[in-house]
């Protein structure tokens, strides 16, 4: 357990940097929206892109995965709602915490730690989680908020989700290199240097990004957030062990990479689609904070635990 704890300790050192340079002031909200924004769009984005062009579609693709952590975290979300339904709040509000309990911080936290610490194999299942979370719940909870506000489906709600799928960049830096692996298209040295440059960025561009964002984040409504966080941090990792191990009988090494990615903390994007849709933000804000403080021992033990298998 310590020897993994000091593994992951460097990347919440980073993070805790980048929360230092925030409250600070010595980066500003406007500075940290702009690392978000290169780290998102060019970073990730090589480093996702490279990955997965060294992989095949079927190294990837593993439908009994897909399944197990698809109904884990589907659970998951429904107990959050129903808890947040318990309290009289509405369908848009407990849409929100449901999102909170079961989207991690796959992209910007989970890809560079995982795959540093259970090795380059994790690319693979980490893809799949963050694609489940991308195009299911990631369209869930448009379809549930937009159309509780207009009382019923439309297909404007389908086209927002569409157009929201198909300009998210992580998405389209996956699918693209897997186009080109696919068709077994040779990657010249100049431009594998260069997506091998721009990617290594990421890692740290997007730990000091997440830090910095912590910043202007609130802990009001410690109770509800508190809870979220432990949906997020403890039932959520629980839900997919038991799906993982003893439903679906996945890979163990396989099994083991998607119990740490359900271990991550709330993610960011969940507070960005709270607040374009005014939704809760506050509430979202302080989860992410507690979760993320929380993770520094959790996703320790959670890793040191999968390590075994």
């Amino acid at each position: 357990m310590l020897e993994i704890f000091l593994q992951t300790l460097p990347f919440f050192m980073i993070i805790a940097l980048g929360y230092g340079s925030g409250v600070t002031k010595f980066f500003s909200e406007e500075a940290t929206a702009y690392l978000t924004k290169f780290v998102f769009y060019f970073a990730l984005s090589a480093m996702l892109f490279r990955f997965s062009a060294n992989l095949s579609l079927d190294a990837i693709l593993d439908w009994q995965f897909v399944m197990a952590y698809l109904s884990a975290t589907t659970v998951v979300y429904l107990v959050a709602m129903r808890a947040a339904r318990r309290r009289l709040v509405p369908m848009t509000e407990a849409a929100v915490e449901g999102q909170c309990a079961v989207i991690g911080n796959v992209g910007f936290l989970g890809i560079p730690m995982l795959v540093l610490l259970l090795g380059e194999s994790a690319v693979g299942p980490v893809m799949m989680v963050l694609a489940v979370d991308l195009i299911v719940f990631g369209s869930l909870i448009v379809i549930l908020i937009t159309g509780s506000r207009d009382g019923r489906m439309s297909p404007k709600i389908l086209w927002t989700v569409a157009v929201g799928l198909i300009k998210n960049p992580m998405i389209v830096s996956i699918s693209l290199g897997l186009v080109v692996s696919a068709n077994n298209i040779p990657i010249p040295g100049p431009v594998n240097d260069f997506l091998s440059l721009l990617g290594a960025a990421a890692t740290p561009g997007a730990l000091f990004a997440i830090g910095a964002s912590l910043a202007s984040k609130s802990a009001e409504r410690v109770a509800i957030a508190g809870w979220l966080s432990f949906c997020k941090l403890v039932l959520h990792p629980v839900a997919v062990a038991v799906a993982a191990l003893f439903i679906f009988d996945i890979d163990p090494y396989a099994a083991g990479v998607m119990i740490a990615a359900a271990a991550l903390p709330v993610a960011g994007n969940v507070y960005i689609l709270a607040q374009h849709y005014d939704v809760a933000p506050t509430r979202v804000s302080a989860a992410i904070l507690l979760s993320t403080a929380a993770s520094v021992v959790t996703v320790s033990l959670v890793i040191a635990w999968v390590t075994t298998f």
